[in-house]
């Protein structure tokens, strides 16, 4: 897998990003202003002499209230608000109620801070730090369970592959009772999986309850490295189906893997086309979105963004290789929604661009920002927008969302009917606007029915590959 970039900065920054590092700016002075020509004195004048407009000194217009934003302010004036800050702080800790936590308060200013700026920019404090690395590295320390919540027990969906559940021998179907022999009735599915999760290379006794056997079972595991499944993959027929639930750094890989296995069931023979399901994806990595939708083109630009400097600008452009050369033949339909954001987005928005999937279901989020996540140290981190991003066709999908080829709507629920829909970004408060560009003023439905019979788009993508659905935009003609 390769990956090219038009400028020197590193593929690392993300939608919900990695960790970079950032230099202050210094905001250079005011320029200064020419100075009016000086009157002459009265007393030089001669009496009754006209002075012609054109020979009067000009006064200088006063600046509109957009040119006083602009304009760069006096440092001396931005430290006099610094300074407004400190009286304020010390007001607090010296006469408020109750004697307050001066670190809190500290972090609540910067968080406030940032949140004004956007709604995706923000303060991390370092548990929240914690959870979002662990978020884009799509791995953690815990056993390899997939479990669910079923009337109020938890119940093993599966154990992973090659991890310790799988080795210990934690079958499907289990029911999880108690952890380190404490019963775990009452906790939630979140409380339950934590104390599942762990630092690697600590041990955890799980006792289950199995059908078919009388007395429960323990197990005492070591926990171990584990990464969160991206991809999972399915055969409707002879159509492949490849659901991407986020943009960790397992994206790619988990797709590079689904694909290797479907064409090994098929003994090396072609699905009939190949469904990318991105409904409900948040994003994730810039560059997973790149390499995932590289893993369909063999050439061309994938993304492209635009920052307030330099190094936030650049464009990524998709190589050929292996495994764009062997599905270059295979029809792709791409599904999205109200819920599919930001890298969704990006993935989507190029492969429409380039006509390379047809794109089925309802309107994207319309995230159309990149947000870099700053390290702050022991104190956590700052997220930060620092970019704007474009498909190929340099279109900004921020707060419109990227329209699909083909509407297909669910058929939802009576009981959710009204409730399933989301505006998307341009619903949010203190949105990025970009100005002349339409926003998004209806919702789009962010229902996905558990089953897959009653899957509306999904059943439809299915038979618009199979044949027994025709549309002008199937398949797609590049030009």
């Amino acid at each position: 897998m390769r990956l090219s970039t038009l400028c020197a900065a590193a593929l690392s920054v993300a939608l919900l990003a990695p960790i970079a590092s950032v230099l202050a700016q210094e905001t250079a002075p005011a320029p200064a202003q020419e100075q009016a020509p000086a009157p002459v004195p009265a007393q030089d004048q001669a009496p009754d002499t006209v002075v012609p407009d054109e020979l009067m000194p000009s006064e200088e217009p006063e600046p509109t209230e957009a040119e006083k934003a602009a304009a760069p302010r006096d440092p001396e004036e931005i430290y006099s608000d610094l300074n407004l800050f400190g009286q304020i702080f010390d007001r607090i800790r010296a006469e408020y109620v109750d004697p307050p936590d001066e670190k809190e308060l500290i972090r609540a200013a910067i968080q406030g801070m940032l949140t004004s700026l956007d709604p995706h920019s923000g303060y991390l404090p370092p548990t929240d730090y914690d959870e979002a690395r662990e978020d884009i590295s799509g791995e953690f320390g815990g056993l390899g369970i997939e479990v669910t919540m079923e009337e109020g027990t938890i119940k093993v969906v599966s154990p992973i592959d090659d991890t310790p559940a799988a080795k210990a021998g934690i079958l499907a179907n289990d029911l999880i009772v108690a952890l380190d022999n404490q019963p775990i009735q009452g906790l939630s599915l979140d409380e339950a999986v934590d104390k599942m999760r762990g630092p690697i290379g600590t041990d955890i006794k799980v006792t289950v309850i199995r059908e078919g056997v009388t007395d429960p079972i323990d197990f005492t595991m070591t926990r171990a490295t584990i990464a969160m499944r991206a991809v999972r993959w399915s055969m409707e027929g002879d159509v492949a189906v490849l659901r991407l639930s986020r943009f960790s750094e397992q994206a790619f890989v988990g797709i590079e893997k689904a694909i290797k296995d479907i064409y090994a069931e098929a003994d090396g023979k072609a699905p009939k086309g190949i469904i990318l399901d991105l409904r409900n994806n948040p994003g994730g990595l810039v560059d997973q979105a790149v390499y995932v939708a590289d893993a369909f083109l063999d050439k061309g630009a994938v993304v492209l963004t635009r920052g307030r400097t330099e190094s936030e600008s650049a464009r990524y452009d998709a190589e050929p290789d292996a495994l764009d050369k062997q599905i270059a033949d295979v029809p792709l339909v791409v599904l999205i929604n109200g819920g599919s954001a930001s890298a969704s987005e990006i993935v989507a928005g190029a492969l429409q661009d380039h006509k390379r999937a047809t794109l089925v279901g309802t309107r994207s989020f319309g995230k159309g920002s990149v947000q870099s996540i700053i390290s702050l140290g022991p104190d956590g981190a700052m997220r930060l927008t620092t970019a704007r991003y474009y498909t190929p066709n340099n279109r900004s999908i921020q707060a419109l969302g990227i329209t699909p080829d083909i509407e297909v709507r669910q058929e939802v629920p009576e009981e959710l009917k009204g409730r399933d829909e989301i505006i998307g970004e341009a619903g949010l408060a203190g949105h990025i606007t970009i100005e002349g560009q339409q926003e998004a003023t209806v919702g789009s439905s962010v229902y996905v029915p558990g089953e897959k019979a009653d899957d509306t788009q999904l059943q439809y993508a299915i038979r618009l590959i199979d044949g027994e659905e025709s549309d002008p935009s199937y398949p797609p003609k590049a030009e």
